[in-house]
Protein backbone atom coordinates (compact mmCIF):
# COMPACT_ATOMS: atom_id res chain seq x y z
CA UNK A 1 0.00 0.00 0.00
CA UNK A 2 1.19 3.52 -0.81
CA UNK A 3 2.70 5.82 1.81
CA UNK A 4 0.38 8.68 0.84
CA UNK A 5 -2.41 9.86 3.11
CA UNK A 6 -5.88 8.52 2.22
CA UNK A 7 -8.28 11.44 2.04
CA UNK A 8 -12.06 11.04 1.90
CA UNK A 9 -14.04 13.79 0.20
CA UNK A 10 -17.70 14.17 -0.66
CA UNK A 11 -20.86 16.00 0.22
CA UNK A 12 -22.06 16.38 3.77
CA UNK A 13 -23.72 13.25 5.13
CA UNK A 14 -22.01 11.05 2.52
CA UNK A 15 -20.50 8.94 5.30
CA UNK A 16 -16.93 10.22 5.24
CA UNK A 17 -16.46 10.10 9.02
CA UNK A 18 -17.88 6.64 9.65
CA UNK A 19 -16.17 5.18 6.57
CA UNK A 20 -12.95 6.93 7.50
CA UNK A 21 -12.90 5.47 11.01
CA UNK A 22 -13.53 1.94 9.71
CA UNK A 23 -11.05 2.30 6.84
CA UNK A 24 -8.37 3.48 9.28
CA UNK A 25 -9.09 0.56 11.61
CA UNK A 26 -9.00 -1.89 8.71
CA UNK A 27 -5.56 -0.67 7.61
CA UNK A 28 -4.23 0.03 11.12
CA UNK A 29 -3.79 3.74 10.40
CA UNK A 30 -4.54 6.83 12.46
CA UNK A 31 -7.82 8.58 11.67
CA UNK A 32 -8.22 12.36 11.41
CA UNK A 33 -11.50 14.23 10.93
CA UNK A 34 -10.71 17.81 9.93
CA UNK A 35 -14.16 19.06 11.00
CA UNK A 36 -13.43 17.64 14.45
CA UNK A 37 -10.09 19.47 14.52
CA UNK A 38 -11.90 22.75 13.82
CA UNK A 39 -14.51 22.00 16.50
CA UNK A 40 -11.80 21.23 19.06
CA UNK A 41 -10.14 24.59 18.40
CA UNK A 42 -13.14 26.86 17.78
CA UNK A 43 -16.28 25.16 19.11
CA UNK A 44 -19.34 23.70 17.35
CA UNK A 45 -19.60 24.46 13.63
CA UNK A 46 -23.08 26.07 13.83
CA UNK A 47 -21.72 28.44 16.49
CA UNK A 48 -18.68 29.28 14.35
CA UNK A 49 -21.01 30.21 11.48
CA UNK A 50 -23.27 32.26 13.78
CA UNK A 51 -20.55 33.95 15.82
CA UNK A 52 -18.00 34.53 13.06
CA UNK A 53 -18.88 33.60 9.48
CA UNK A 54 -18.60 30.87 6.91
CA UNK A 55 -15.39 32.52 5.72
CA UNK A 56 -13.86 32.24 9.20
CA UNK A 57 -14.85 28.56 9.28
CA UNK A 58 -13.36 27.92 5.80
CA UNK A 59 -10.06 29.52 6.83
CA UNK A 60 -9.90 27.41 10.01
CA UNK A 61 -10.84 24.35 7.96
CA UNK A 62 -8.07 25.01 5.41
CA UNK A 63 -5.51 25.26 8.24
CA UNK A 64 -6.78 22.01 9.77
CA UNK A 65 -6.55 20.20 6.42
CA UNK A 66 -3.05 21.54 5.77
CA UNK A 67 -1.93 20.43 9.22
CA UNK A 68 -3.37 16.95 8.79
CA UNK A 69 -1.79 16.54 5.36
CA UNK A 70 1.54 17.81 6.68
CA UNK A 71 1.83 14.95 9.16
CA UNK A 72 4.61 12.50 8.31
CA UNK A 73 2.44 9.67 9.66
CA UNK A 74 0.27 8.13 6.94
CA UNK A 75 -3.36 8.58 7.98
CA UNK A 76 -6.94 8.33 6.82
CA UNK A 77 -8.28 11.88 6.72
CA UNK A 78 -11.94 12.87 6.33
CA UNK A 79 -12.54 16.35 4.99
CA UNK A 80 -15.63 18.44 5.50
CA UNK A 81 -17.82 18.68 2.42
CA UNK A 82 -16.70 22.18 1.49
CA UNK A 83 -13.00 21.83 2.27
CA UNK A 84 -12.25 21.15 -1.40
CA UNK A 85 -13.42 24.65 -2.34
CA UNK A 86 -10.12 26.08 -1.09
CA UNK A 87 -7.55 26.24 -3.90
CA UNK A 88 -4.69 25.68 -1.46
CA UNK A 89 -6.37 22.51 -0.23
CA UNK A 90 -6.86 21.40 -3.84
CA UNK A 91 -3.11 21.75 -4.43
CA UNK A 92 -2.26 19.82 -1.25
CA UNK A 93 -4.57 16.97 -2.24
CA UNK A 94 -2.33 16.26 -5.24
CA UNK A 95 0.07 14.64 -2.75
CA UNK A 96 -2.56 12.30 -1.27
CA UNK A 97 -4.75 9.46 -2.50
CA UNK A 98 -8.19 11.06 -2.73
CA UNK A 99 -11.36 8.98 -2.46
CA UNK A 100 -14.66 10.61 -3.45
CA UNK A 101 -17.63 9.02 -1.69
CA UNK A 102 -20.37 9.73 -4.19
CA UNK A 103 -24.00 9.48 -3.17
CA UNK A 104 -27.43 10.91 -3.89
CA UNK A 105 -30.17 12.80 -2.09
CA UNK A 106 -32.27 9.68 -1.45
CA UNK A 107 -29.37 8.13 0.46
CA UNK A 108 -28.56 11.14 2.62
CA UNK A 109 -32.07 12.53 3.15
CA UNK A 110 -32.73 10.50 6.33
CA UNK A 111 -29.38 11.73 7.73
CA UNK A 112 -29.80 15.40 6.90
CA UNK A 113 -33.45 15.51 7.93
CA UNK A 114 -32.79 14.45 11.51
CA UNK A 115 -30.09 16.98 12.37
CA UNK A 116 -30.16 20.74 12.73
CA UNK A 117 -26.41 21.24 13.06
CA UNK A 118 -25.62 21.80 9.38
CA UNK A 119 -25.72 25.56 8.77
CA UNK A 120 -25.49 25.25 4.98
CA UNK A 121 -28.69 23.19 4.92
CA UNK A 122 -30.81 25.67 6.90
CA UNK A 123 -34.30 26.14 5.56
CA UNK A 124 -34.91 23.36 3.05
CA UNK A 125 -32.21 20.70 3.63
CA UNK A 126 -33.09 18.63 0.55
CA UNK A 127 -33.07 21.61 -1.80
CA UNK A 128 -29.88 23.04 -0.31
CA UNK A 129 -28.09 19.66 -0.40
CA UNK A 130 -29.08 19.16 -4.04
CA UNK A 131 -27.75 22.61 -4.97
CA UNK A 132 -24.47 21.90 -3.19
CA UNK A 133 -24.24 18.53 -4.95
CA UNK A 134 -24.69 20.12 -8.35
CA UNK A 135 -22.08 22.80 -7.64
CA UNK A 136 -19.48 20.60 -5.94
CA UNK A 137 -19.66 17.24 -7.74
CA UNK A 138 -17.38 18.41 -10.61
CA UNK A 139 -14.76 19.53 -8.07
CA UNK A 140 -14.89 16.22 -6.20
CA UNK A 141 -14.61 14.29 -9.45
CA UNK A 142 -11.65 16.35 -10.65
CA UNK A 143 -9.74 15.76 -7.39
CA UNK A 144 -10.53 12.07 -6.95
CA UNK A 145 -8.14 9.23 -7.61
CA UNK A 146 -10.91 6.79 -6.66
CA UNK A 147 -14.69 7.27 -6.88
CA UNK A 148 -16.94 5.00 -4.82
CA UNK A 149 -20.69 5.11 -5.40
CA UNK A 150 -22.00 4.47 -1.89
CA UNK A 151 -25.70 4.24 -2.79
CA UNK A 152 -27.24 1.19 -1.19
CA UNK A 153 -23.96 0.00 0.33
CA UNK A 154 -23.27 -0.85 3.95
CA UNK A 155 -20.25 0.88 5.49
CA UNK A 156 -18.26 -2.38 5.46
CA UNK A 157 -18.93 -2.72 1.71
CA UNK A 158 -17.70 0.84 1.07
CA UNK A 159 -14.51 0.06 3.02
CA UNK A 160 -14.06 -3.15 0.99
CA UNK A 161 -14.47 -1.28 -2.31
CA UNK A 162 -11.94 1.35 -1.27
CA UNK A 163 -9.50 -1.36 -0.17
CA UNK A 164 -9.94 -3.22 -3.46
CA UNK A 165 -9.39 -0.01 -5.45
CA UNK A 166 -6.23 0.74 -3.45
CA UNK A 167 -4.93 -2.80 -3.99
CA UNK A 168 -5.74 -2.60 -7.70
CA UNK A 169 -3.89 0.71 -8.00
CA UNK A 170 -0.68 -0.92 -6.79
CA UNK A 171 -0.61 -3.58 -9.48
Amino acid sequence: MSSRHLVLIGLMAAGKSVVGRQLAARHNLPYVDTDQLVVEEHGPIPEIFARHSERFFREAEARAVAGALDSPVRSVISLGGGAVLDTGTQQLLKHATVVFLDTDLATVLPRISRTANRPLLAGDPALRWSALAEARRPIYESLADIVIDTRGLAIADVVERITAALDEGEN
